[in-house]
């Protein structure tokens, strides 16, 4: 974290406003010129807990959450179920103050809610830590001043306009989104709550900190957006008009925000009974024409695994969204988590003929939605895309730009009734569907109700026709074809002018040493990759996100330019290195492994540290995280 940076934490209890009061500051900031990133950590209880949202502001771009954080508005929990000390979890009242105190930087700012914490709530070494690290602390009254002018809920107005006016950041920003979001009843006594808590704070004598709001300025319209956003947008745009889901943390989002938008484009979203029900449901509403998608976490996605290999076998294009969790089983559902890799490559019956991407950010995020429908329906096969907590609720300023894009219409590989009248037939009549000739593996696609392209869809292994088969020959014949179509994908990925994979590489491609990743950590591996440059390291980045069909080329070139790699995911058992290792066996003793799997995204600077214990053969000294060597070390 560099000094000329705002990261803002806003904690208190799970029903306290919250998220929605980041997002309005985070907004603010965005639309004051500066770029923006939200990290956001929730309790997996239906109400109540400790929640906070951390927001990071520069004038430059920010790619990932920073190493603590330098501005604590402490709400306090006013939902606490049981506000005493020998109470199971604690006093929940005052857990948004001293459970964020450990991260909190040197010379940081405290801002804590005495209307609701009276001083004998404080722990006992609270004075002390405060003068040890030289914290800024302002106890106010916002329950006070909300309930002056409106109602209690809006002592989180308050603390923005203590906030404001201890950052020196002008409220017009503030008072204009609240116009715009707010009904009149309830916008008039929220300006007054903002005004007056601003007031009360620009009036005291003791503002000592030199925290500060940056300035900035956008050269183009900026967006705030997510990645459960930029899935959605994506999947919109590439002509999705059918979801089918079930909601399970944190899929819900992608799947709240695709029932809302699909009215407007006159599709249809679906939510039933479980993810059996959801996928099959995408799976039929995709045999009868329409671009469909469904999706899940971890444990919805596992009950999605026989649809998944009856879409694999019938050759029914469909895009699924897994968004992964800590788990085994429930484990941790709010918490992100890299640990579903394996499963979502290799689930289903048989062996796996899936499309898989883990997109790294938001931009990336609407890309590869877009692509994975392109190559479910070009090449019949489903197409996965992977992502976890992380990527899909922090948000980020993008180019509006960025997304004005065409709009993709219509099926390819689907031939026309006129096509089908001179198309390949069985002496039944039965349309031909999986013939077993085709060099790309694809066997062009009839709909239901068209004329001559009636066929079977079975779960059977079966004959071009659909007709069930067991005879050797066919099956052999069937899987290949099957098979090639990843060949034919992967040479289509290679060709593009884009590659799904960002290699960064701020010191030049001629490096001593990498860092390697996929997913979601891409950003914070990209700001250590810049630290560690400046600190005289000869260090380049690579984040992949094609999954399967693996792309052997690209890692391949990256691994061969390097002296020592470091692999960087969020998992206990290194599947990313795992995966590299299958399809490239040679590399292994170059790669040691970084591994977080606490509940919490990597901060640059443990990436760092993790970097140098492993360059110098020192022992990893971090406890949030696991330095495991490279094989034979």
């Amino acid at each position: 974290m560099t000094q000329d940076e705002l990261i803002w934490r806003v904690a208190g209890g799970s029903g306290d406003g919250i998220d929605s009061t980041s997002q309005n500051f985070t907004k603010a900031l965005m639309r004051a010129g500066l770029h923006v990133f939200t990290h956001r950590h929730y309790p997996s209880r239906i109400r109540g807990g400790h929640t906070y949202v951390e927001v990071r502001a520069s004038d430059e771009p920010v790619k990932s959450r920073g190493d603590g954080y330098n501005f604590l508005l402490s709400l306090g929990d006013s939902f606490a179920r049981n506000p005493k000390e020998d109470a199971y979890y604690g006093n929940e009242e005052v857990k948004p103050l001293v459970e964020n105190l450990d991260e909190l930087r040197e010379g940081g700012i405290i801002v804590y809610d005495e209307g609701l914490l009276e001083e004998d709530d404080l722990p006992e070494d609270f004075e002390e830590r405060v003068e040890a690290n030289d914290w800024h602390v302002y106890p106010l009254d916002l329950r006070g001043i909300a309930k002056e002018h409106g109602r209690e809920v809006m002592r989180n107005t308050a603390g923005v306009g203590a906030t404001a006016a201890l950052i020196g950041m002008e409220l017009s920003y503030f008072e204009e989104l609240m116009e715009e979001r707010m009904p009149q009843d309830i916008f008039e006594p929220n300006l007054e709550v903002l005004r007056d808590a601003y007031e009360q704070v620009s009036e005291m004598d003791d503002h000592t900190h030199d925290i500060s709001v940056p300035t900035g300025e956008h050269e183009e319209e900026q967006v705030l957006v997510s990645g459960s956003n930029s899935i959605t947008f994506g999947a919109l745009d590439e002509g999705c008009r059918f979801i089918a889901g079930y909601p399970m943390t944190p899929w819900t989002e992608v799947f709240t925000l695709m029932t809302q938008h699909l009215q407007e484009f006159e599709g249809v979203a679906e939510q039933v009974e479980d993810e059996i029900a959801a996928a099959a449901l995408a799976l039929g509403a995709s045999h009868a024409g329409a671009k469909a998608m469904s999706g899940s976490s971890g444990g919805g996605f596992a009950l999605m695994s026989e649809p998944l290999g009856l879409a694999e076998i019938t050759e029914t294009p469909i895009v699924l969204v897994e968004s992964t969790r800590a788990g085994p089983s429930t484990g941790m559902p709010t918490k992100p988590e890299q640990g579903d890799l394996e499963h979502v490559l290799y689930t289903s019956q048989g062996d796996s003929n899936r499309v898989v991407f883990a997109p790294g950010d938001a931009a990336e995020a609407y890309d590869q939605t877009r692509m994975a429908f392109e190559l479910a329906y070009d090449y019949h096969i489903p197409a996965i895309v992977m992502y976890d907590q992380k990527l899909s609720g922090e948000l980020r300023n993008v180019p509006a730009a960025f997304f004005d894009r065409e709009p993709t219409e219509g099926m390819s590989a689907t031939l026309t009734e006129d096509e089908l009248a001179e198309a390949a037939h069985h002496a039944s009549g039965t349309f031909q569907r999986y013939l077993h000739d085709q060099a790309d593996g694809v066997s062009p696609r009839s709909l239901p109700g068209m004329k001559g392209g009636r066929f079977l869809a079975s779960g059977n292994e079966h004959t071009p026709e659909g007709h069930i088969s067991e005879s050797p020959t066919n099956r052999i014949a069937q899987m290949d074809r099957r098979m090639r179509k990843l060949d034919s994908i992967r040479a289509k990925l290679d060709d593009r002018e884009e590659s799904h994979q960002t290699l960064y590489a701020p010191d030049g491609e001629d490096t001593t040493y990498g860092i390697m990743t996929y997913g979601s950590q891409q950003g914070t591996v990209e700001e250590a990759t810049d630290r560690l440059v400046e600190a005289g390291h000869s260090v380049k980045a690579l984040g992949v996100s094609d999954l399967m069909p693996f792309p052997e080329q690209e890692v391949t070139e990256f691994l061969e330019s390097v002296d020592q790699c470091l692999v960087v995911e969020m998992n206990a058992t290194g599947q990313f290195k795992g995966l590299v290792q299958r399809e490239l066996g040679r590399f292994g003793p170059k790669m040691s492994s970084l591994l977080k799997y606490n509940g919490n995204p990597f901060e640059p600077a443990e990436i760092v540290d993790g970097f140098e214990s492993a360059v110098n053969g020192n022992e990893y000294e971090r406890t949030t995280a696991r330095l495991q060597p490279a094989a034979g070390d």
